[in-house]
């Protein structure tokens, strides 16, 4: 069932997807519909199930599920895979893509490869102080308190000289 974000517990699972590029403002609304009817009939079978989205920075798809009160499937999980695959194809983006990093630059997000990222660390284009997105969060609480931090202070660290 779709809930509100803030409904959901702080242990809940959490899933961020970011985006190769900043979505235009017309693919906007069909993705977050696409997403919402996704989240509507997940597990829709089970009323006890809670689950929600959230669409930020025109770049970045979350899913979150309480997987505490109804234990995710592999199968449940597959599904919210497949709903991301297809919006890659649809929208000609990478959203599974692991290997690169978001941060901010000013007002903007940027998405670059770990090879790209670590070069701009090294030229000093990038400090300890970037605001930098560790896509790889697994909970809710984690993501309201360490998605967005500076690289000084994420796992990223390793890479400051």
């Amino acid at each position: 069932m779709f809930v509100d974000f803030k409904e959901i517990p702080e242990d809940a699972k959490v899933w961020v997807y970011p985006s190769s590029r900043k979505f235009y403002p017309n693919e906007i609304e069909a993705i977050e519909e696409k997403v919402k009817t996704f989240v509507e009939n997940w597990k829709s079978d089970d009323e006890n199930f809670k689950a929600s989205y959230q669409f930020l920075y025109n770049r970045f798809i979350i899913l979150t599920a309480d997987d505490v009160a109804t234990e995710l499937s592999n199968s449940d999980i597959d599904a919210s895979v497949s709903l991301i695959i297809g919006l890659q194809e649809t929208y000609e983006v990478a959203l599974l893509d692991r290997m690169n990093v978001c941060f901010k630059q000013g007002e903007h997000v940027q998405y670059k490869d770990l090879k790209d990222f670590k070069k701009l660390l090294k030229n000093k284009a990038l400090t300890g102080k970037t605001i930098i997105f560790d896509n790889l969060i697994t909970t809710k609480q984690d993501f309201e308190n360490f998605w967005e931090i500076p690289i000084e202070e994420s796992w990223y660290n390793r890479f400051i000289k």
